[in-house]
């Protein structure tokens, strides 16, 4: 597959840093199949769904991964130096793998200090450079602990340009999350419905059901030729109930969009369908890659954000819409100066 069929240019500008305030005063870029556009924002999104659809949520919850500290000196003549640490996936009770920096100056027997009686020692280092973690703390010692030292892992192009602050907490979560604190980056669709957007969708008679996937920093992570060969993305736990399963497959029977809120809640559906084509209880690992030429089998519509060039979730809304449709918005988008990526507008899909 030629990654130059998803590529585009995109001025630096157009990165959004901070979301918009409120959050549903986002723009919305309204696709239709056949290549028509509209402008609208997101507070506008009862007027494109009709009473009886279903939006389906991701309630993740995004734990404050990342962490600055101090590698302590190896011996009397060495220094300690500071760290960098994004954990990326919890490997057990009191451990995580975690991307750090400087990883070259790190080696397993290493101590990092994150704060005053919160330590870990580095147990592993991986072929990519990550880091395996083992804290002095383990499960919800552990968890309060990086609720109190931590901060939120803002996406690379943001916190390249600004270190997460005491706002973020708020506007990097989902007003709906879950009492999982397991994801490294949030499900950024979602972020756009405030309380007030969601009593708005309710009194049009859409309805929200929710399951939920595990965002891991993989969702930012440069397509790899052996992904492109296997078909196969990096792995994320999710979970749909058998009520929600049931509960979609009857909207869909009964003439009503199933509607995912993001690419995590549609991959999660997707990655959920039994061979008759309905919608299963499912929990455990996916690693579904949609591209163009996979069939979406229960996606009728889809709310998204503006997504990097030459990345799966590009590839996965041109799945759904077509390439050519999509670069065309794409263009539409940035001539007209929309925010993008994870602070930034969103778009509602209507293949």
């Amino acid at each position: 597959m030629d990654l130059s069929h998803f590529s585009f240019e995109l001025p630096e500008a157009l990165i959004a840093l901070r979301p918009v305030e409120p959050q549903d005063a986002a723009r919305l870029l309204v696709v239709h199949g056949d290549g028509r556009l509209e402008d609208a924002h997101v507070r506008d999104l009862p007027r494109y769904l009709s009473s009886g659809d279903t939006l389906v949520f991701n309630d993740t919850r995004v734990i404050p991964a990342a962490l600055k500290g101090t590698r302590l000196a190896r011996d009397s003549s060495g220094s300690d130096i500071a760290v960098d640490a994004n954990l990326v996936e919890r490997t057990g009770p009191a451990e995580w793998r975690a991307l750090a920096r400087p990883g070259k100056r790190l080696k397993p027997g290493d101590k990092l200090v994150f704060g005053e009686g919160f330590e870990a020692e580095i147990v592993g280092k991986g072929e990519a450079g990550d880091i395996r973690l083992a804290f002095n703390r383990s499960g919800e010692a552990l968890d309060a602990a990086l609720d109190a030292h931590g901060a939120m892992p803002l996406p690379p192009y943001i916190a390249r340009r600004r270190a997460a602050d005491a706002s973020d907490r708020e506007t990097y979560q989902t007003s709906f999350a879950g009492d999982e604190a397991e994801s490294v980056a949030a499900p950024t669709a979602g972020l756009h419905f405030t309380p007030r957007l969601r009593e708005e969708i309710a009194a049009a008679g859409i309805e929200s059901e929710t399951v939920r996937l595990h965002v891991g920093l993989g969702t930012f992570a440069p397509l790899k030729e052996s992904q492109l060969e296997s078909g196969k993305l990096h792995e994320e736990w999710r979970r749909v109930s058998p009520e929600v399963a049931a509960r979609l497959n009857a909207v869909r029977a009964g003439g009503h969009k199933c509607v995912p809120v993001g690419t995590t809640a549609l991959r999660t559906l997707e990655s959920s369908v039994g061979p008759d084509g309905q919608l299963v209880e499912t929990m455990g690992p996916t690693d579904i890659f949609l591209k163009p030429g996979d069939r979406l089998r229960v996606t009728d519509a889809l709310v998204t954000n503006f997504h990097l060039p030459e990345s799966s979730l590009f590839m996965l809304v041109c799945a759904l819409m077509g390439t050519d449709v999509m670069q065309a918005a794409y263009a539409h988008a940035i001539a007209e100066k929309y925010r993008f990526y994870s602070y930034g507008d969103a778009c509602l899909l209507l293949p």
